[in-house]
């Protein structure tokens, strides 16, 4: 077990969906020394009619938010008996996706964890509109996606979908190992292209990244000319039993490349396991 305490930041809108997110968390860190913030944004968006905001209207919606956080860490604290935990509360009036960047600069936090409900077109069907908001503004954090009604299993397979086209460095690998880390995962590298053949650029940084990963139980695969890649990856996730999948997030990434997919529109195609969304 480590030593060195994790901040982990928890934003809540008291939804089902958002609790299944803290429950995942606490299980998937049960072992580690923690200590979790639970985050809500009393942001009024500009489609409210401005008839009703009032200051005694706001001041009303901050008293509500402050007693359901006491409650939601009252019952966080009786459901984890766990010496290794504990917690505290953040509340903000910034949009969620600000609300999380101040949180994260103000109390160190190593990961971001969070549900995801489905909402509309393309990368907001895929993940819900808040979700990836908080996705494109934290540019130095992973962020771990929990699907809707997830129940957490032990993480013994982690998916790595990439196109070999840009080297990773170690720093960047970061989050993916600690993950790994947990319960000594076994990562699965899946190359998901277009071309027959690596170029040499391909296969230096493939060479580079089975450095990186040497000490890893690591299998490396390929999925060849597959121009749709979320289908690809759903059906590389479902057949090798995946149960995190891990992307890094960059400018034509395997990442930014999924979100954009027509199939996604398509198909209805929502993410069946917890995606860990790392930074470049």
């Amino acid at each position: 077990m480590k030593t060195n305490r994790l901040n982990i930041l928890l934003p809540t809108d008291f939804s089902d969906n958002a609790w299944d997110a803290i429950v995942y968390a606490l299980k998937l860190y049960a072992d580690q020394y923690c200590t979790f913030y639970f985050l809500h944004s009393t942001y009024i968006s500009n489609s409210v009619s401005i008839t009703y905001i009032t200051a005694h209207y706001v001041e009303k919606q901050k008293e509500q938010a402050l007693k359901e956080l006491a409650e939601l860490k009252a019952q966080t604290e009786i459901v984890d008996a766990n010496a290794n935990h504990d917690f505290k509360t953040l509340l903000f009036e910034e949009e969620l996706m600000d609300a999380v960047f101040k949180a994260v600069k103000q109390n160190a936090i190593d990961i971001v964890v969070m549900g995801t409900k489905g909402a509309t077109d393309s990368m907001e069907y895929f993940f819900g509109s808040n979700t990836v908001k908080v996705v494109k503004r934290i540019k130095d954090r992973p962020v771990l996606i929990i699907p809707d009604e997830h129940d957490f299993v032990v993480p013994k397979q982690i998916a790595f979908p990439t196109d070999y086209n840009r080297f990773y460095d170690d720093n960047e690998l970061r989050p993916l190992k600690s993950m790994a880390d947990l319960f000594n995962s076994k990562i699965r590298v899946v190359h998901v292209s277009v071309e027959k053949k690596l170029s040499s650029i391909q296969e230096y940084n493939m060479t580079m990244l089975k450095n990186y990963l040497a000490d890893y139980d690591c299998s490396f695969h390929g999925l060849a000319n597959n121009a749709k890649k979320a289908e690809a990856i759903t059906t590389f996730i479902e057949d090798f039993e995946i149960d995190i999948l891990a992307m890094i997030k960059y400018k034509h990434s395997i990442f930014e490349m999924i979100t954009n997919e027509p199939v996604i529109n398509k198909l209805a195609l929502h993410p069946k396991v917890p995606i860990l969304i790392m930074p470049e």
